[in-house]
């Protein structure tokens, strides 16, 4: 199948490779109303209604050779939890990944966005953005997002990803505000988020293999669901467990379900929890 040319602008409006600014020449009612730019809906007015969905705690941990990005499956809408099943570790590309934290149906969007916006520019430029350069993507749309967030609808995501030119994993935090932060070693974002990252930090070292790096970011997010109702921890009832994705040299890869399943198991029945250890 022969994909269509791409459209051609005269000088001086040519959006270049941003897919965001493409959109906005080209079908700006596409975009969320915080994004179309100039002349839009600055956002949803007033205060955010009562049942907007909430993405909670995820968590980026760096190793030896990689990161690992994890996330709860609750969804809360005021007190009442509004799924137990919510995805909030996605692939950026193939050596990166975005996980969500704040309003959920915005930022889902935001990452469709942004994962098209890296695949524009590889076709526009020829070659792939650097990781800082799509932690600075990511940035700009978060900064778009400001008024909707002033309404009471924040996207706070965390971004990482394996960096070729450094031979290293790479973590980038951000505010509100579009602000981009690069973390030494790991970082958590969402209401559970003090928790994991106090929990993080007590076993994190930079010698960590990727087993090791995947058990930490678990153990976190279910001692963030101990101190915060908001987190889901790993649910062996209801067979629920966290998303979790290891992002190396090799690419971005998610665990199934059943492997992140045997760690859940395995942590739940430790000595440290109370249990026997068998």
């Amino acid at each position: 199948m022969i994909e269509p040319p791409l459209p051609s602008f005269p000088t001086g409006s040519d959006p270049g490779p941003s897919f965001l600014g493409l959109l906005r020449r080209m079908a700006p009612d596409a975009l969320p109303g915080a994004l179309a730019g100039p002349g839009s809906s600055p956002g949803p007015p007033g205060p955010a209604p009562e049942g907007v969905v909430h993405g909670t705690t995820v968590v980026a941990v760096r190793y030896a050779d990689g990161v690992v990005m994890a996330g709860d499956r609750r969804a809360t809408a005021g007190f009442s939890i509004a799924s137990r099943r919510i995805e909030k570790v996605f692939p950026a590309d193939e050596h990166s990944g975005v996980a969500i934290a704040g309003a959920a149906g915005p930022a889902v969007e935001m990452v469709k966005l942004f994962q098209v916006q890296l695949q524009h520019y590889e076709k526009v430029e020829g070659e792939p953005l650097t990781l800082e350069g799509k932690a600075n993507q990511l940035g700009q749309l978060v900064r778009a997002n400001l008024p909707a967030a002033m309404a009471g609808f924040a996207v706070v995501p965390l971004f990482a990803g394996f960096d070729d030119r450094q031979g290293r994993g790479r973590v980038y935090s951000f505010d509100v505000t579009g602000g981009r932060y690069e973390e030494s070693d790991f970082h958590a974002n969402g209401s559970g988020g003090v928790h994991a990252r106090n929990w993080i930090k007590a076993g994190w070292r930079p010698d960590l293999t990727a087993d090791e790096a995947v058990e930490l970011a678990l153990r976190s997010l279910f001692a963030a669901a101990d101190e915060d109702a908001a987190t889901g921890g790993p649910d062996l009832v209801r067979r629920i467990f966290p998303n979790i994705a290891v992002i190396d040299a090799g690419g971005y890869r998610t665990l199934d379900a059943d492997d992140v399943a045997g760690r859940a198991d395995n942590l739940l029945g430790g000595r440290e929890r109370g249990g026997d250890g068998s």
